[in-house]
């Protein structure tokens, strides 16, 4: 062992007799009938076998704990593979023009000019979260940010994706205090600003919360790191913290199954996190490759240094020889299949040469990391592993790692799926038994609920535990449509971030609802002034055993394909979430609503450009851009309402989208557009409101323009969902500007009004007209200090 401080080395036996018995390759190939516990670790019968045909014996328990969390769907993606590939095959010459580092690594890296580039990606960490909802969310955030690490970029910002159950449930705010605090007490700790995210409260999530972490950082071109052994003689480092004996197998116990054992019993497999070693560690890694003393960084993340080794040798051109008596301990009762797989955090793993062993070990040294060799790199093709001196692991890196089983599951519409969509708010019959809002009072009455629902109502709650302006580059953030983050001091040059989905619309459609996700996200980040990029995605789906949620996954797959391609933005990675449900397959309750969450990122070259969602000063005008169609299916007032979910989702039209986000890039560009939203849940009137929220400057509106000429009532104007439609407020003697830009793009522009509140021109204006307001001519008012009280008082209410 070679350490970086004075630790230790743990204690070795002196003496055969003192050794702990080991399962030993010699054993496992003398006692091929010994029986093992190939079930408890998430095997499958004929997966067991396979791994017997692949070395021509049984496994040993070392051997079979790595390939049970490597084969577990979080670590292969067995039931995904096949139909993933459908994003690379959509990926065309064009699109990969932007792209230096694609699917297949740690994270997608992407070119943003001027010699910088930017890696980001999205992942999930819901079970765990579940189950100890603080560690699980925070070790979710401290996993994504080592993935960038890995990548050689200084992380510079992460969001957040929250899903919970019903927000009456009991067990609710359990899960939203831990998740919240675990967020936020990471990412505060590293430094890194949490500059936007989502929350939704459903019914669907109430056993299988949803925890989406992203990270993006920032970096040279030639600062691109990837990870593999390669070298013979060269040596494998284990550095950071210590192994542990919490998260024993999270990747295959906690990711590949549901909770039908309950909670209890899973808790020793939810890791436990230290943000400031992680803080220690960005450092101590920016300064390693800096000093050029690296050939790769692996972060240990899933399944551990079962994942690490079995990758870093499988990605090489050789193999790897590994100690596992060096490993430093926390917990020194371990055993070999423990060390392997415990998924303890804020651990990497380099491949170093011997020349610069010194130098690397200076670095960790300063920076009080331990480290420890723990292997080297030969020409054998295969990973060994020895422990006590006696070989527990002799495997082909390539079968544990890459080679594992890839399923193409069966899948097929459900029984249930025709009947949900025909369910629609749509028709005479429908409207009879689901009676919509039309006088004034009742539109206004319906515009407030709506926004005080909890799915539409102000984040300020879960935000303001997070800071969203540390380091000083925060452009935009939350509650604005995209989170903004400077890259270049000297020229501005900046990126900004969006992330959306709908679990209502993908259940309804889940190829629809995964192009909405893209759509929105694309939509968001073109708000703000950015040319939108490239993708990265979080699936998070039901069983990939029932064919129902194995249809909803193929679909939203296929139909993010198509989008991306159509829209020109290739998928740079992400991840699969499988498992999340505990109904009876086949049942339309069966699993959580299909929730494709899609990332999508934009550049901008001057951040000083970014446009925020709400008006700023009274006296500009507000136009409606895109279309307005009869679409409320799936909607949030059709939530809110009826708790009702029926119908067909808004319908997709990513040509509209691609050219109402040319208007909005060119409108921040060419500045004649200062204030930008798009519209999604609960429709114009909600974007209305948000936007004179923003800033605390109301506004004066007519529908009668809108009515006539897209043929919807009042009603449908208000809260219709429509796509490809956005909000925008420009300056006196700006307007021909942009109706030139949308003319020269199709895009359909109707001036709404003016921003200001001309509470006169309203019976039933608050008295003294003094105060700001949101008026709708002819319909209503409402005052902003009503609408915060709304907005605002909901969250702090339910969970305090």
């Amino acid at each position: 062992m070679t350490a970086a401080s004075p630790v230790p080395a743990p204690a070795t036996p002196t003496s055969a007799d003192a050794r702990p018995t080991l399962d030993t390759v010699e054993n496992a190939t003398a006692t091929p009938d010994e029986v093992q516990p190939f079930a408890e670790l998430g095997l499958k019968p004929d997966e067991y076998q396979r791994i017997r045909d692949i070395l021509g014996r049984r496994p040993t328990a070392a051997e079979l704990a790595m390939y049970s969390v490597m084969w577990s769907e979080h670590c292969s993606y067995k039931s995904s593979k096949v139909h993933l590939r459908k994003f690379g095959d959509a990926t065309t010459d064009e699109m990969k023009q932007h792209l230096l580092v694609g699917i297949g690594e740690n994270a997608g890296v992407v070119d943003i000019g001027d010699g910088w580039a930017v890696t980001f990606k999205v992942e999930s960490h819901n079970h765990p979260s579940f189950v100890e909802p603080y560690q699980g969310a925070a070790t979710g955030v401290g996993g994504i940010v080592r993935d960038i690490i890995s990548m050689g970029a200084r992380p510079v910002a992460v969001m957040d994706q929250l899903r919970f159950g019903d927000v009456d449930h009991p067990d609710t705010a359990r899960v939203v205090h831990g998740v919240v605090s675990g967020v936020g007490g990471y990412g505060n700790s590293l430094g890194l600003p949490n500059i936007g995210g989502e929350l939704v409260f459903d019914g669907s999530y109430q056993g299988n919360p949803l925890v989406n972490a992203l990270c993006v950082g920032v970096l040279r071109h030639e600062d691109i790191h990837l990870a593999n052994a390669s070298g013979v003689g060269n040596k494998v480092v284990l550095f950071g913290a210590r192994t542990g004996g919490d998260g024993i197998g999270g990747a295959s116990i906690l990711a590949s199954e549901t909770f039908e054992d309950g909670v209890p019993a899973k808790r020793p497999s939810v890791q436990v996190g230290d943000p400031f070693m992680e803080k220690v560690l960005i450092e101590c890694c920016l300064e390693l490759y800096a000093a050029q003393v690296v050939e790769g960084i692996q972060d240990l993340g899933a399944a551990g240094i079962s994942c690490a080794t079995s990758e870093l040798a499988s990605n090489g051109e050789g193999g790897m020889h590994v100690w596992l008596d060096d490993v430093l301990l926390r917990d020194p009762s371990l055993n070999a299949g423990e060390i392997l797989m415990s998924e303890s955090q804020e651990r990497m793993m380099a491949v170093v040469t011997p020349d610069k062993l010194e130098a690397f070990l200076a670095i960790t040294g300063k920076w009080d990391v331990e480290s420890s060799v723990v292997g080297e790199v030969n020409d054998s093709g295969r990973l060994t592993i020895d422990h006590h001196g006696q070989r527990i692991v002799d495997v082909d890196p390539r079968t544990v790692a890459h080679e594992g089983p890839v399923y193409d599951r069966p899948y097929a519409r459900p029984a249930w799926q025709d009947g949900l969509n025909a369910d629609s708010l749509s028709g005479s019959s429908a409207t009879a038994h689901y009676p919509r809002p039309s006088k004034p009072d009742d539109l206004r009455k319906t515009a407030l609920r709506l926004l005080a629902s909890p799915n539409l109502a102000s984040k300020a709650w879960v935000t303001n535990q997070y800071d969203r302006f540390v380091q000083g580059n925060t452009a935009l953030a939350q509650p604005d449509d995209s989170g903004v983050i400077r890259v270049d001091e000297a020229t501005g040059l900046g990126v900004a971030i969006a992330t959306d989905a709908n679990g209502r619309y993908a259940k309804l459609d889940p190829r629809t609802g995964a192009q909405l996700a893209l759509a929105e996200a694309y939509r968001n980040v073109a708000a703000s002034g950015a040319r939108p990029l490239a993708v990265t995605d979080c699936l998070n789906f039901g069983s990939p055993e029932d064919p129902d949620s194995m249809w909803q996954l193929v679909e939203a797959i296929e139909g993010l394909a198509d989008a991306c391609r159509e829209l020109g933005v290739p998928v740079t990675g992400g991840n699969v979430s499988l498992y999340n449900g505990t109904g009876e397959p086949g049942q339309v309750d069966s699993s959580i609503h299909p929730t494709p969450v899609v990332g999508v990122l934009g550049v901008l070259d001057d951040v000083a450009r970014a446009t925020p969602s709400g008006w700023r000063t009274e006296g500009q005008s507000v136009f409606l851009l895109g279309t307005t169609r009869a679409e409320l299916d799936g909607s949030a007032w059709a939530d809110v309402a009826y708790a009702h979910l029926g119908g067909v989702p808004p319908r997709v039209d990513l040509a509209a989208e691609r050219a109402l986000a040319d208007v909005l890039v060119q409108g921040a560009r060419d500045e004649f557009v200062e204030a930008a939203h798009d519209l999604s849940e609960g429709g114009l009137v909600q974007a209305l409101l948000e936007s004179s929220l923003r800033f605390g400057v109301g506004a004066t509106v007519s529908l009668d323009g809108l009515l006539a000429r897209d043929g919807v009532t009042a009603f449908e104007a208000l809260f219709s969902e429509s796509t490809a439609r956005a909000l925008v407020a420009v300056p006196a003697g700006e307007e021909v500007r942009l109706v030139d830009a949308c003319t020269a793009r199709g895009v359909p522009v109707l001036k709404l009004g003016t921003t200001g509140s001309a509470v006169e021109a309203d019976a039933g204006a608050a008295e003294g007209g003094a105060d700001a307001s949101l008026v709708v001519d002819g319909l209503f008012t409402i005052p902003l200090a009503d609408a915060r009280d709304a907005f605002e008082g909901t969250l702090p209410r339910l969970f305090g």
